[in-house]
C-alpha cells in the first residue's frame, strides 16, 4: 500500500490550499484516514481525522480546514482556508488500512507535502 499526497504550496495569509492524498495497493477497506503536520523543529501533530464519516479537529483549525473522504477512490482531502503563517508545516495524510480479510488494520502513511504561508 502507498500513499500519495499532494496539493501543498506556498500562499500569502488568507488565501486556501486543498490537499489530497490517495492509497493505492492492496486495499480492503479503510478505517479511518486524517491529516497531520509538523513544523521545523515540533513534533507531529493532529490537524484533522475523519472515521466512520465523523470528522475531529485540532482546536487551531476549526472553522477554518474541513477533512472529506472519497471513498470510492480511496482518497482523502483537506481544504484548507484563511490560512495563517502559524499553519506552515509539512502536512502527513495517514490511513488505517486493512489489506488481507480478518486481518487488523496497519497505518500508513504518506510522504509529506509542504505547506508555507506567507505574511
Amino acid at each position: 500500500v502507498q500513499l500519495q499526497a499532494s496539493g501543498g504550496g506556498l500562499v500569502q495569509a488568507g488565501g486556501s490550499l486543498r490537499l489530497s492524498c490517495a492509497a493505492s495497493g492492496s486495499v480492503v477497506s479503510i478505517w479511518s484516514m486524517g491529516w497531520y503536520r509538523q513544523a521545523p523543529g515540533k513534533q507531529r501533530d493532529l490537524v484533522a481525522t475523519s472515521f466512520s464519516g465523523n470528522p475531529n479537529y485540532a482546536d487551531s483549525v476549526k472553522g477554518r480546514f474541513t477533512i472529506s473522504v472519497d471513498n470510492a477512490k480511496n482518497t482523502v482531502y483537506l481544504q484548507m482556508n484563511s490560512l495563517k503563517p502559524e499553519d506552515t508545516a509539512v502536512y502527513y495524510c495517514s490511513m488505517a488500512i486493512v489489506t488481507r480479510i480478518a486481518s487488523p488494520p496497519r497505518d500508513y502513511w504518506g510522504q509529506g507535502t509542504q505547506v508555507t504561508v506567507s505574511s
